[in-house]
Parts: structure tokens; C-alpha cells; sequence
């Protein structure tokens, strides 16, 4: 029996992009097609195959060590990005102020999606969920430069539907408008919360 579980569920690739410089700016280049390379999007600011250590994971290391990077990719939902949008008092908020990577529409509840899913392209590549990827202030500044006081309350707009984090298992090539399948891992949910 496999471990984990192709879902009927199908979404679509709407947005693509990288971060060239994270020091310079959380704001994605938009583009029309990625390349996924087991170090994530060639020249994107969160690639690599390591990385150091950040506030994330402060309860297991110190900050800067070298750790296996799981967060090479950021990816998001259209459906939640509407929202946080709206919740920001914006029509429509770009996912390159949220220095995104990938924006998905027709996956429902897409920042709640289990660790360990995976999402297969159509060339079969594939992409495995790492965890919720956590609000945090950077987005505010990119945001407040085109909207003012917007990205003030992109932060709490965000909470529960700011997207995951991921990294690529299978290599391939995706595009805009490709379609993408849901699979989850064939477990109960964790009874000791």
C-alpha cells in the first residue's frame, strides 16, 4: 500500500517567481515558467540545497547552522491571497510582495495541507510540502512602497493563509497554466495535540 494518497483534488499553476535578492528586497521577479532543480529555482534568494538556520527552527539550533534546506520554495493560494487582500483593503495583492514562488488556485485549505503532501506537475515533477510558512513583517515594507499602510496589516491578514513552504523532489520544468495534483500521506491525524 502506498504511503501516500493521490487525491482527486487538481489545482492550477497561476503565478510564477523568484527572489534574486533577499537582502535587497522580499519582491519576487514574476515569470512564465520555473525550472525545478533539487537546490529549488536556479538563482532564487531561497535556494540551495542547505541553509543556515533561522528563527524557525530556534527550538532545535542555534541561528546560522547549516541545515538541510526544506524551505526552498514559497508557495501560496490564490484563493487565500484574495483574502489576505481583502483583509489588507486591497482589490488584489501581488504574490511578489509576499516574495512567492509559485501560486496555485483550486486547492482548498491550501496553508493547512499536511507535511509530507506532495504536489506533481504535469511533466512529473514534484514539490513536498515542508510546513505552514508563518506571517512574518517583510512583506510590509514591498507592500507599504506601492500601498501605503497596506502592508501594515498584511501580518495579521495573513494568519492561516499565508501558504507553505516546500522543496523540490522530483526535477522538471513547470508553466503557468500547468495543472497540479494533490497527494497526502495516508496517516491519522496526530492524537497527541
Amino acid at each position: 500500500m502506498p504511503a501516500l494518497i493521490k487525491t482527486d483534488v487538481v489545482g492550477e499553476v497561476v503565478w510564477l517567481g523568484a527572489v534574486p535578492d533577499r537582502d535587497a528586497s522580499l519582491r519576487s521577479v514574476p515569470m512564465t515558467q520555473a525550472d525545478l532543480t533539487y537546490a529549488g529555482i536556479p538563482g532564487e534568494a531561497h535556494g540551495g540545497l542547505t541553509r543556515a538556520s533561522c528563527s524557525r527552527v530556534r527550538t532545535q539550533y542555534k541561528r546560522g547552522t547549516e541545515i538541510r534546506n526544506v524551505r526552498q520554495l514559497c508557495v501560496m493560494s490564490q484563493e487565500e491571497l484574495s483574502q489576505i487582500a481583502a483583509d489588507c483593503g486591497l482589490d488584489h495583492l501581488d504574490p511578489a510582495y509576499a516574495g512567492a514562488s509559485l501560486v496555485l488556485r483550486g486547492i482548498p485549505d491550501f496553508t493547512h495541507l499536511p507535511p509530507s503532501s506532495r504536489l506533481q506537475f504535469a511533466d512529473g515533477s514534484v514539490i513536498v510540502v515542508d510546513m505552514e510558512n508563518h506571517p512574518c513583517h517583510l512583506p510590509a515594507k514591498v507592500i507599504n512602497a506601492d500601498h501605503p499602510g497596506a502592508g501594515d496589516r498584511f501580518k495579521a491578514a495573513a494568519k492561516d493563509k499565508r501558504g507553505v513552504t516546500a522543496w523540490v523532489e522530483r526535477e522538471g520544468r513547470v508553466h503557468i497554466g500547468d495543472p497540479v495534483t494533490l497527494h497526502v500521506p495516508g496517516q491519522r491525524v496526530w492524537a497527541g495535540a
